[in-house]
C-alpha cells in the first residue's frame, strides 16, 4: 500500500480537522466495521449528522452485504496516517478566513448542535413565532423567501408565516427523497429550517425601523435580498445536518425550492 504525500496527507488532515469525522475512521479502524446504529451510538450526534460525517468521507468508506461500515483501502491509509502523524497543530490552532468566513455565513457551529433537540427545538419555535409577529406588525405578507405589503388582518398574517414555514418542511421532505432517496432526521431538518428563518424572522423590524427613520424604501429591499441569500445559506445547512447530505447537495435542494418560491409567485400575482 503506497505512503501518502505530504500535500495529501494535509489535504485529508484538513477534511479530518472535524473531531466527529476522526473519530468515525478511528472507531472504523480499530473495529473493522460497525453498524450505523452502533456508530451514532458511540457519536452521540443526530441521524442526519451522522449521516453528513459519512457522506463527507464517503471516498474512504464502503459498505458489506449486512451494510456495515467499514474503511476502503483509501480509508486505511488515512487511519494508519492519523496514527503515525498527529494532526498539523496550524490546522487545530486556526483556519484560513474564509473557511471562518463560510462557517459563520452557514452557522455551521449553530448546526452542528442540532441533535440536543431540546434546546434546538424551542428556539427554532421562538425564531417563527418572532417572524409571525413581526409580518403582522409591520403588515408584510411573507411568502416563503419574499415580503410583500399586506391588507389582511394581523392573525391571517401570523397563520401565513407558519403556513409557509411548515410547508416548506413538507416540500423539503419530498426533494430530500426524490432527489437523494434521503429519510430520517425529521425533527433535526425541521428544527434546523426553523433556526433558517432567523434573518427573514428580524426583516420584518428592521423594515418597520427603516419606515419609522424614513429610510429610502431601496435600503430596506437590499437588506431583504442579502437577507434572503443568507436565508438559503442556512436552509442548506439545515438540509446537510437534518438530512445528512452534502453542502453542495444541500444547495441544490435549496434552489430548487427557490425557483418553486418564484414560480409560486406568478398565479399569486405578486411578479406583476
Amino acid at each position: 500500500m503506497n505512503s501518502m504525500s505530504k500535500d495529501e496527507t494535509s489535504r485529508y488532515h484538513t477534511l479530518l480537522r472535524d473531531p466527529a469525522r476522526r473519530k468515525i475512521v478511528e472507531i472504523l479502524g480499530a473495529q473493522g466495521k460497525i453498524g450505523f446504529k452502533e456508530l451514532r451510538s458511540s457519536l452521540g450526534l443526530g441521524v442526519g449528522t451522522v449521516y453528513y460525517h459519512l457522506d463527507m468521507l464517503s471516498d474512504f468508506l464502503v459498505q458489506d452485504k449486512s451494510r456495515k461500515y467499514m474503511l476502503n483501502d483509501r480509508g486505511r491509509l488515512l487511519y494508519k496516517s492519523l496514527r503515525e502523524v498527529s494532526v498539523p497543530a496550524a490546522l487545530d490552532a486556526g483556519e484560513a478566513f474564509g473557511h471562518r468566513l463560510g462557517r459563520w455565513l452557514f452557522l455551521s457551529p449553530v448546526f452542528f448542535r442540532m441533535a440536543r433537540l431540546e434546546l434546538f427545538l424551542p428556539v427554532s419555535i421562538a425564531i417563527l413565532f418572532l417572524g409571525a409577529v413581526g409580518s403582522a406588525l409591520a403588515r408584510i405578507e411573507p411568502v416563503f423567501f419574499f415580503y410583500f405589503n399586506s391588507i389582511r388582518s394581523s392573525e391571517s398574517i401570523v397563520v401565513m408565516f407558519f403556513f409557509y414555514w411548515v410547508g416548506l418542511f413538507f416540500l423539503a421532505e419530498i426533494l430530500c427523497y426524490l432527489l437523494f432517496r434521503r429519510t430520517g432526521g425529521d425533527l433535526q431538518l425541521f428544527a434546523g429550517l426553523g433556526f433558517s428563518a432567523l434573518p427573514l424572522a428580524i426583516f420584518p423590524y428592521i423594515n418597520m425601523i427603516f419606515a419609522y427613520v424614513q429610510i429610502p424604501a431601496i435600503v430596506s429591499r437590499y437588506v431583504l435580498l442579502f437577507f434572503q441569500g443568507w436565508t438559503l445559506l442556512l436552509i442548506s445547512s439545515a438540509f446537510s445536518f437534518g438530512k445528512g447530505l452534502r453542502l453542495d447537495r444541500s444547495i441544490l435542494v435549496s434552489l430548487v425550492i427557490l425557483y418553486f418560491n418564484i414560480v409560486l409567485l406568478i398565479p399569486l400575482g405578486r411578479l406583476a
